[in-house]
C-alpha cells in the first residue's frame, strides 16, 4: 500500500490503473474503499488515485499545524507533485469536495475537470453548525462514539429508506464503533471541527472553470441537499445533476449510476480515452 509523507504523517493512497489522471476525495467518517466500485470502473480507462483523510483508513494522523481545508487542498497538491501529475480530473464528495473546491481555485492550471458531489463550499448554516460541533464534542469527551451518537451520526449518510440490516449501514456503524480514542481526539474531532468550521467560497464559485464542472447530489442526501447542489451549479454556471435514490454516500448507494454519470464527463475531456 503506497504512502507520501506530507507535514510529517503518512498518508495512505491507492493508485491504480493508466492513462488520464483521476483523484478522488472522499466524505468525512470514510476512506477510500466509498469509491471501490468506481475505482474498479474507472481504473480500466484512467489512472485513478484515491486517498485517505488524515485520521481514515490508513492514513496517519492529523499533521500538527493543520488548521484548514486549504492546508488539506495543499497536502493533496504534494501528493500530485509526489506522483508526477501534472494535470488531474478531481471528484470530492462532501469533505473532498469542500477542500477539492479550494484546489481548484489555488491551482487551476493543475484542473482537468472538477466534480463536486454531495457536498457544498458555504459556510455551514449557524444551526448545524453548532449542533455538529456538540456532537464533536460528546465524542470527544466520551472517548468512543457511544451507541446513543451512532444512532444519530449514521443515518445521517444515508437515504431515508435504506434497510439498517443491509451490509453498507451495519459495516459503517461497526467502522465507527471500532475507532479508537486516539485517533478520535487526534485526528478525527479536529477534522470535523475543521469542515464545519469551514470559511465561505461560494463569493468564488464564479472563478471556476464552469464549462469543465460538474455538481451531482443524491436526491435524499440529508446533510448536502439538493437545494445547496443547485445553489453551487447556479453560481458556477454548470450542470446539476441528481442522483436517484441515494443519500449522501451517493457513490455506495447508487454506484451504477453514479459510475456512469463520471465516465461520460471524463470521455469529454477525453476524448481519446472514450
Amino acid at each position: 500500500m503506497p504512502f507520501v509523507t506530507i507535514d510529517g504523517q503518512a498518508l495512505h493512497y491507492i493508485d491504480q490503473g493508466t492513462g488520464p489522471a483521476v483523484l478522488l476525495a472522499g466524505s468525512y467518517l470514510w476512506d477510500q474503499a466509498m469509491w471501490a466500485p468506481q475505482i474498479a470502473a474507472l481504473s480500466q480507462q484512467y489512472r485513478v488515485i484515491a486517498l485517505d483523510l488524515w485520521g481514515h483508513g490508513e492514513s496517519g494522523t492529523l499533521p500538527v499545524g493543520t488548521a484548514s481545508l486549504d492546508d488539506v487542498a495543499r497536502q493533496a497538491l504534494v501528493l500530485l507533485d509526489h506522483l508526477d501529475i501534472d494535470r488531474v480530473t478531481l471528484v470530492g464528495l462532501s469533505v473532498g469536495g469542500m477542500w477539492g473546491a479550494r484546489l481548484a481555485l489555488s491551482a487551476e492550471q493543475r484542473i482537468n475537470g472538477l466534480v463536486l458531489m454531495d457536498t457544498y463550499v458555504g459556510a455551514e448554516p449557524e444551526p448545524t453548525r453548532q449542533y455538529y460541533f456538540s456532537l464533536l464534542k460528546q465524542i470527544e469527551e466520551a472517548g468512543f462514539i457511544t451507541p446513543a451518537l451512532l444512532d444519530i451520526v449514521v443515518p445521517i449518510f444515508f437515504r431515508a429508506g435504506i434497510d439498517p440490516q443491509s451490509a453498507l449501514y451495519r459495516d459503517f456503524r461497526a467502522s465507527l464503533a471500532a475507532l479508537p480514542l486516539d485517533r478520535l481526539r487526534e485526528s478525527i474531532v479536529p477534522m470535523g471541527r475543521i469542515t464545519f468550521g469551514r470559511d465561505d467560497l461560494l463569493s468564488r464559485l464564479g472563478e471556476l472553470d464552469a464549462v469543465n464542472t460538474l455538481v451531482m447530489c443524491g436526491d435524499q442526501d440529508k446533510p448536502r441537499p439538493p437545494s445547496e447542489a443547485r445553489e453551487m451549479a447556479e453560481l458556477i454556471g454548470c450542470p446539476c445533476v441528481l442522483v436517484p435514490e441515494a443519500g449522501h454516500i451517493s457513490s455506495l448507494e447508487n454506484p451504477e449510476f453514479v459510475t456512469q454519470a463520471l465516465l461520460a464527463f471524463l470521455a469529454e475531456r477525453n476524448p481519446a480515452q472514450g
